[in-house]
């Protein structure tokens, strides 16, 4: 049986965080996959063009033959549900052991997603916590003990572990609030991804 990740997200932009993530999750469990989806049309958020996150994905994951990016939520029309991506990738990979990496803020509301009791246990969840301080980590195992108490009182089971990252103080909204205030992004994305959102002008005044 493989043993494959699924890393969702909105991507706007891809940063060195996110590579981070993924490639500690590679090699902790380990991982045969891990297979990028981004979001088709965010919830409660605006944001850059959909080609436009794939396009800066696709450059960012290029040299890693482990990284695979799957486009199902933009095949799916009207609200976009994480059960519906694990059905549709379940489908296209079948015998597999999967794992979902989120982030602990993230993973804090699984409970409240559509259908989340019923995906909790299809998948093993892989947890990156806000900073790696000894308080921090015992602080995001506390709030990962209380996620799988909520589900054990409506009798749903979890597995997860946290994720060993080194701390890396990067974000998204950093880079596209460093776009706007014209503040050099070098060494916060691949190179590759820069030079992409300097070319289309991407979180600015003028940019999509």
């Amino acid at each position: 049986m493989r043993q494959i990740a699924i890393f969702g997200g909105t991507f706007d932009p891809i940063h060195w965080g996110h590579l981070i993530v993924a490639e500690t999750a590679l090699h902790q469990v380990p991982l045969e996959e891990i297979i990028w989806v981004p979001s088709h049309h965010p919830p409660h958020k605006k944001a850059a063009l959909f080609q436009h996150r794939v396009a800066m994905l696709q450059m960012a994951i290029a040299d890693n033959p482990a990284f695979a990016i799957s486009l199902v939520e933009e095949l799916r029309s009207g609200t976009s549900y994480a059960i519906d991506t694990l059905i549709d990738l379940s489908a296209i990979y079948p015998n597999t052991h999967w794992y979902w990496i989120v982030g602990l803020d993230t993973f804090q509301t699984l409970p409240r997603w559509y259908r989340g009791q019923e995906l909790a246990p299809q998948c093993d969840w892989l947890i990156a916590p806000r900073f790696l301080s000894s308080e921090c980590i015992a602080q995001s195992e506390i709030i990962c003990k209380q996620v799988e108490q909520q589900l054990a009182n409506q009798f749903y089971s979890i597995q997860w572990q946290l994720l060993h990252i080194p701390l890396v103080g990067i974000s998204s909204s950093l880079i596209r609030n460093s776009c706007r205030d014209r503040k050099s992004i070098r060494y916060l994305v691949p190179e590759s991804v820069r030079s992409y959102i300097a070319h289309h002008s991407l979180y600015t005044d003028s940019g999509q």
